[in-house]
């Protein structure tokens, strides 16, 4: 995996993890539908923690939920989802910061780097299936109650934070899974590794196979056995 693809992850990891943290306070979960009403004096606009109110004249006012027990159990569980999302992704980013190989934190070598890359992406894909299955969760109802000709309640429409939350659960699962395939590849070698001379190693001999073609044959021990019997009268 290139360098350039594992940086892309990360930035689109942290996109989400941004993305997530705007959704889970925006309060335009859900508005109320205008559909068969002939006037509508106020609109009324909800998320996890609080309800609000607005008039014609644009002046609303907002309350808390009273009690978190008196919620709906998709409402609780939704509030769980998100904070474990934002929590994950949270660990997942300083995991992949020391993962990155652009990154020198602790001399790690290489292969340390890609586990922990494929940890940190590993923690950005689960926060993304956080967020989707709180915020799919949470559409669903919405539309089960607007469809439902025996709803007594306030209908309400899907709000602009549902779409925000969308799109970064989907950029939190991309991003992890550019930051996991780092497994996938063998890392490659250091650069001290890979700056050394093609060497050949005999026995405890470097030769270089380009000196080597270079070079004179050197006389073996078969051909100084034969030079010893002559004898020193023989050069004269």
């Amino acid at each position: 995996m290139s360098m350039a693809v594992e940086t892309f992850g990360f930035f689109v990891a942290v996109l989400g993890l941004v993305m997530l943290g705007v959704t889970l306070p925006y309060s335009y979960w859900r508005v109320s539908t205008v559909h068969g009403n002939v006037i509508t004096t106020n609109t009324i606009f909800e998320n996890l923690w609080h309800s609000c109110a607005t008039d014609s004249l644009g002046v609303y006012n907002c309350w808390e939920f009273p009690s978190m027990l008196a919620l709906s159990g998709y409402i609780q569980a939704c509030r769980a989802l998100m904070i474990t999302a934002i929590l994950l992704g949270s660990l997942g980013l300083f995991l992949a910061i020391g993962g990155l190989r652009c990154t020198n934190l602790g001399g790690l070598v290489l292969s340390k780097k890609a586990k922990l890359a494929a940890a940190a992406g590993a923690l950005h894909i689960l926060s993304g299936i956080c967020g989707m299955v709180a915020i799919s969760w949470y559409a669903f109802n919405i539309t089960r109650d607007f469809f439902d000709p025996m709803y007594p309640g306030t209908k309400y429409e899907l709000g602009p934070a549902l779409y925000l939350g969308w799109s970064a659960s989907l950029l939190c699962i991309l991003g992890g899974t550019c930051l996991c395939s780092s497994c996938c590849c063998p890392p490659e070698d250091d650069s001290a590794t890979s700056a050394r001379l093609p060497y050949k190693v005999s026995g405890s001999v470097l030769q270089s196979p380009s000196l080597a073609t270079r070079l004179p044959h050197v006389a073996s021990d078969e051909d100084d056995t034969s030079f010893e019997q002559y004898g020193k009268n023989a050069y004269v």
